[in-house]
């Protein structure tokens, strides 16, 4: 809303100077429906800003930038040609890699402790919460929930370093799982590559919990290096049930996770995200709606959910891309332990599934007083 001559005319009466009216319009500005951000927000949370937007366009729109990337070289830039001609070989040489454990943590450790995720994990502030210690010389399945539009509590948690988990959780080599299209889209496999994340695929997991702990180099001979592989259960499905206030989780059908976990004898660790639905909202999309109808479709050819999510922008606060400025808590509860049972029986994952389900029913309501507001009328819904 712009300023009259009428009403600059009235705040000098009230003895209000130009600098300080200026200053009233530099802190509130209202154009043309849009709130926009004051003039004056400090260059810190203008780069926050950036690195949340970045964030997102990489990673939701990372397939589409890579396949337009790599027809741009081939189709007009004739010098880049060849590089990329190589870079397509490096590309089928290191297939396997995101089913074989990712790239070790030398490859990724620059990444995972850029400063630009710290202005990332500044920006919402995330944080993350250990209710109990865990045993570096095992493997570990954390289960995160919910996946929200694009799991951004997981992500920062566990794959960057910028909450400090392995000081948290010392000894662990945390591993976190993704879409396996993801590492076949040239050029922009290499940003989930370079976190160290891995395909979400059950060959993917099979590896990771079938590797035994390995002993580290170090003053403590004895100490080994368990795996922490993230898995975030309710996948594309679960996108499209986000809304903010409400923790609408895909679980019932969900229980190949159970089944590896047998097979091995993996602990599942009960991971939930507070906050995660509240930083968008969606474009009404309710059961057998054509937009639904879309979604569904799209996710089931592609595997990748087409959220139509309702956000921010960089400059203004009525609608966008970018998230919102909301609090995000990731909170880990205790293990449920699993025995190791090679061929399991469907009664025996049923039985396990409902023992983790009960679990992660107990983290959400000893700990959502602390970080939800109206918690007495928000509960977990299964679908």
């Amino acid at each position: 809303m712009f300023f009259s001559v009428h009403q600059y005319s009235a705040g000098l009466s009230r003895g209000i100077m130009p600098l300080q009216r200026l200053k009233l319009l530099i802190k509130k500005m209202k154009i043309w429906g849009l709130n926009f951000a004051p003039l004056n927000v400090p260059l810190s949370r203008r780069l926050q800003t950036l690195a949340a937007a970045a964030w997102i366009v990489s990673f939701a729109f990372g397939p589409i930038i890579g396949y337009v990337l790599a027809a741009i070289i081939l189709l007009f830039i004739p010098w880049l040609r060849l590089p990329l001609l190589i870079y397509f070989f490096f590309m089928y040489c290191d297939r396997n890699s995101c089913i074989e454990g990712g790239r070790s943590s030398k490859y990724t450790k620059w990444m995972r402790n850029c400063a630009w995720w710290h202005y990332f994990r500044d920006f919402f502030p995330i944080k993350l919460v250990k209710t109990t210690d865990l045993d570096p010389s095992r493997n570990y399945l954390f289960c995160s929930f919910p996946h929200g539009v694009l799991s951004t509590g997981a992500f920062c948690a566990f794959g960057t370093d910028t909450l400090n988990c392995q000081d948290l959780f010392p000894g662990l080599d945390f591993r976190l799982l993704t879409l396996e299209q993801h590492f076949k889209v040239p050029i922009m496999r290499e940003l989930p590559a370079s976190f160290g994340c891995c395909s979400a695929s059950a060959a993917s997991l099979e590896y990771l919990l079938s590797n035994k702990p390995e002993k580290l180099p170090g003053i403590n001979p004895n100490q080994k290096q368990g795996t922490a592989a993230v898995l975030v259960v309710g996948g594309a499905t679960e996108a499209l049930l986000c809304k903010p206030g409400t923790y609408r989780i895909v679980l019932k059908r969900r229980k190949g996770f159970i089944k590896l976990a047998l097979k091995y004898g993996t602990p599942l660790v009960p991971v939930i995200s507070f906050g995660e639905t509240d930083l968008y909202d969606q474009v009404n999309n309710p059961e057998g709606s054509l937009v639904r109808k879309f979604q569904d479709k799209w996710q089931k050819i592609t595997g990748i959910a087409p959220v139509l999510a309702i956000g921010r922008g960089l400059f203004q606060y009525t609608f966008g891309i970018v998230p919102h400025r909301k609090p995000l808590v990731v909170v880990v509860g205790s293990p449920v332990e699993i025995p190791v049972i090679k061929t399991p029986t469907q009664e025996q994952i049923d039985d396990y599934h409902e023992k983790f389900t009960n679990q992660l029913i107990t983290l959400f309501e000893s700990e959502k007083s602390k970080y939800i507001k109206n918690y007495e009328s928000i509960s977990l819904t299964f679908e």
